[in-house]
């Protein structure tokens, strides 16, 4: 490295060391207003489509249902052959099942029919079986029956030509029935970002080594894997690397090269063995640094020549934490996907915490029957803590909490899907 370089990374981590915490908030809006997002496509098959993310509008092809059905088994008639104020018999005159194409029903008759059938022409109601007595071949119907009482109408759910879902949205099972139903076979996707996983630290260990003194395994990369395959990515792992400055440029280098977003775990801190800030200045630009979040503060984003990258805290919690908050929805935005808040309800705290804190907190949690409480421990490093939650209950700056306070919750199911 060239003194110059050295100087600039050197003035470079001072600057950011001297600044205040970026707030929470403030710094997922940076980083969102720094996407740019990708514009690759292609053509899947729709059984392939789930977490993909739209590329074009689907048309409906097909009035959803496509005729006027029955909603529950009982009876189709035409109200001119009832009486108006009394019970009529009338005989049955056809079967109609689901599937079937029923002919025009004959006046001063009724057709059996079944949930899901076409309702035939001449009908405009259907009784259900429970209100009616049935005489060998005559029925015996209730007064008072309901013009389209108990009938779907066609179109009820989707009209033919009609847009499904704007570009960016991100398919769920939900949605690829709705684009069955109408009548969609392929869609156009945006083709699938590639995120390299890399992870710092010479006291790593992989599952399966025998462990060795000074060692730990490391979990960072088996969970991060599975939140970007979740989202529909690809992983392209770069594995784990050296404790030393050199390593790290050679390996942030070659992810750049192979991926569209970077994600590393550890090295992001101030000690003589964190060297993510210092490679990426040096390859590129260190753009955010230190949030004011427990856990996960020192949160690095940056490029490595024009590739984006997140260097999250070490700590198993705080990069999981980390992720959930600022990486998630940038991969996300990046992808093409339309930017959405994860959802928050209000909860009552089950806990008390009378001493304020300088960070917005993110406690691992549990909610139940109304309320909200935290697990004991809250160590970075603990990840078990994580696992059994359900949530995150917000903690906001300098606030003070009693028993019974409202206070705000965001479960699993809203960042990590």
């Amino acid at each position: 490295m060239t003194d110059s370089v050295t100087d600039k990374n050197a003035a470079s981590n001072a600057d950011f060391k001297t600044s205040p915490l970026i707030p929470v908030a403030d710094a997922l809006k940076r980083l969102l207003e720094d996407v740019k997002p990708m514009a690759a496509t292609e053509i899947i098959a729709l059984g392939e489509g789930l977490n993909r993310v739209m590329a074009s509008q689907s048309i409906a092809i097909v009035d959803v249902p496509p005729r006027d059905n029955s909603s529950m088994d009982g009876y189709a008639v035409a109200l001119s052959s009832l009486n108006r104020e009394g019970e009529t018999t009338l005989p049955i005159s056809v079967r109609i099942a689901a599937g079937d194409n029923p002919k025009t029903l004959n006046p001063g008759t009724v057709a059996r029919i079944f949930t899901g059938a076409n309702i035939p022409l001449g009908a405009d109601a259907v009784i259900m079986q429970e209100q009616v007595t049935v005489s060998g071949a005559d029925v015996c119907l209730p007064a008072n029956i309901k013009l389209r009482q108990n009938i779907r109408p066609q179109g009820q759910d989707l009209r033919v030509d009609e847009v499904l879902f704007p570009v960016g949205k991100k398919l769920q099972p939900a949605d690829l029935g709705v684009l069955a139903s109408a009548g969609i076979s392929q869609i156009s996707v945006y083709k699938p970002l590639k995120v390299a996983l890399l992870s710092t630290g010479d006291e790593l260990q992989e599952p399966g080594e025998n462990p060795l003194p000074g060692k730990i395994f490391n979990s960072n990369r088996a969970m991060l894997k599975a939140f970007i395959e979740q989202l529909g990515m690809q992983v392209v792992d770069i594995g784990k690397v050296a404790d030393t400055l050199n390593a790290t440029k050679i390996a942030l280098a070659k992810a750049a090269e192979r991926a569209d977003l970077i994600i590393s775990t550890g090295g992001v801190s101030v000690g003589e063995e964190d060297h993510i800030k210092t490679a990426v200045n040096a390859l590129g630009s260190l753009n955010m640094w230190r949030i004011k979040l427990k856990p996960g503060k020192p949160l690095a984003y940056g490029r490595v020549a024009n590739t984006p990258i997140f260097g999250l805290p070490g700590n198993p919690a705080s990069a999981m934490i980390t992720f959930a908050l600022f990486a998630r929805p940038y991969l996300l935005q990046l992808q093409g996907a339309e930017p959405i808040q994860a959802l928050r309800f209000k909860a009552q705290a089950g806990f008390e915490k009378l001493k304020p804190g300088n960070r917005e907190e993110y406690l691992r949690g549990i909610y139940a029957d109304g309320k909200v409480t935290p697990f004991n421990n809250q160590s970075s490093g603990m990840l078990s803590t994580a696992s059994r939650a359900n949530g995150l209950i917000i903690v906001p700056v300098d606030a003070v909490i009693d028993f019974g306070d409202w206070v705000e919750f965001v479960p699993y199911s809203e960042l990590f899907a």
